[in-house]
């Protein structure tokens, strides 16, 4: 045998191994991924997947093996759909492969076994994990366990509309100095009452809309119960401080005393609250960071910065200026293919990159997940996420993971709108609070 042909059956031998390597190696995947409470702005929950995909399977072909990966993504606006969809699919035994959701849900999730720590499946200490935030992974961790990935970080400040404040006799400077001063405690929720009755006397806006909270239940009614000095839970167990609590409730029932927030206010349409507070027709009100992004982009609030100062959840009586952060995270379902569990856990941590994170965070006007993000210029050069960051993130508490937060979250809030609503008493609604938490959660919550 001539060298010559020597290395042209040598050749042959290996294209032909090279070929049965791919062939071995190949495989198709499908991955789906659905998102909870996400509207127009909030694609990229999904779209990052879509783009992890496309890296992994370029980096595979590049090992010499060829990976398929068809990603399936679909949004849900509102969280009910979301969570009832999820409920049937888990039954029927089609769950998707990716769900994201407020961190929350991990405790309950990881109990009845529909979710999987994701920490089986990707090296938290290598880069990009080991860049986010440690705070985030411990609110997407429970029991010690890192059950999910933050796919973004926020907070809920609270807003003030420049002119009503400047039509109340304060000056500019005295509007740029608010949030300082919010933060140190100078400027409380009794204030936020006054300021908001004055605007109405003075006629900036009309009665009802001095102060205009969010029209339906959310995490952000916590910061109140904070504000005034309650805690959610120590050392694992549940905090029910009835003073506290008191003086949370008490605080919207003065608001209707006071007529600056409607009795009814509650159930008002989403769409006609962001479009009355991002025009002016209301003079403070608290939301999400996220809610920049709709004030500027679908309710046309050009200068938002010339009209709208922001800050801190201000202080009441026993507590201190605070905001929550309520992140909501990548969590892989559990799953007999260990194999498509693995490939949907790289594809959280790829689109956990900081550029692909500050995709979302400046669309959607929610904050950066870890260190290196406020470095890339799409974010550094936002001043909505600079500011936002830098202002309220320090400040930030999270509900806890626990899973029998959920039944005291439904408690809270059901007595909070009776005393709101006029149905029952401040003390009646406490009362009636305490005594269904003890018969629903027993040892599981402290009393104080």
């Amino acid at each position: 045998m001539t060298i010559l042909s020597a290395l042209l059956r040598a050749t042959a031998i290996t294209s032909v191994l090279a070929a049965t390597t791919v062939g071995v190696l190949a495989k198709d995947v499908t991955i789906s991924v659905w998102a909870g409470g996400s509207g127009p702005n909030d694609n990229y929950r999904v779209d990052a997947i879509e783009m992890a995909a496309d890296l992994l399977e370029r980096e595979a072909a590049i090992r010499g093996e060829e990976l398929n990966i068809t990603v399936e993504k679909t949004l849900y606006d509102g969280w009910d759909d979301f969570k009832q969809a999820l409920t049937l699919s888990a039954e029927a035994g089609t769950a998707p492969n990716i769900v994201v959701s407020g961190h929350e849900d991990i405790a309950p999730w990881s109990q009845s076994g529909l979710i999987v720590p994701i920490e089986d499946y990707v090296d938290l200490d290598s880069w990009p994990l080991n860049d986010i935030y440690p705070n985030l992974i411990e609110i997407a961790s429970y029991g010690g366990v890192v059950y999910g990935i933050p796919q973004d970080a926020e907070s809920r400040p609270f807003f003030f509309w420049k002119p009503h404040m400047k039509a109340i006799g304060y000056t500019d400077e005295q509007i740029e100095a608010l949030p300082q001063m919010i933060q140190d405690g100078e400027y409380t929720l009794a204030n936020v009452l006054e300021d908001a009755k004055k605007m109405q006397d003075a006629g900036a806006v009309e009665a009802g809309y001095g102060f205009y909270p969010r029209v339906s239940n959310g995490p952000d009614y916590w910061q109140f119960y904070t504000s005034f000095g309650g805690v959610m839970e120590e050392d694992g167990k549940l905090i029910f401080d009835k003073a506290a609590m008191t003086r949370f409730y008490q605080f919207f029932v003065d608001a209707v005393a006071a007529g600056v927030t409607k009795k009814n206010h509650i159930g008002l349409p989403w769409d006609q609250w962001y479009g009355e507070v991002a025009s002016g027709k209301a003079g403070i009100w608290h939301g999400g960071t996220w809610h920049y992004a709709r004030y500027v982009n679908q309710e046309g609030l050009t200068d938002f910065f010339g009209t709208v100062v922001f800050s801190l959840t201000p202080a009441g009586e026993g507590g201190k200026a605070n905001t929550l952060t309520h992140p909501l995270v990548y969590l892989l379902t559990a799953n007999d293919d260990t194999e498509t569990v693995g490939i949907a856990a790289q594809l959280i941590k790829i689109a956990s990159e900081p550029r692909f994170n500050a995709l979302h965070a400046i669309k959607s006007a929610h904050l950066g997940i870890s260190l290196q993000e406020a470095s890339i210029e799409l974010y550094s050069n936002d001043r909505w996420a600079r500011e936002a960051t830098e202002r309220l993130l320090p400040h930030a508490n999270a509900m806890p993971n626990n899973s029998d937060f959920g039944a005291y979250w439904n408690v809270m809030w059901k007595n909070l709108e009776a005393a709101w609503t006029g149905t029952k008493t401040v003390d009646a609604a406490i009362a009636d609070a305490e005594s269904e938490l003890k018969s629903t959660l027993g040892d599981a919550i402290v009393i104080r």
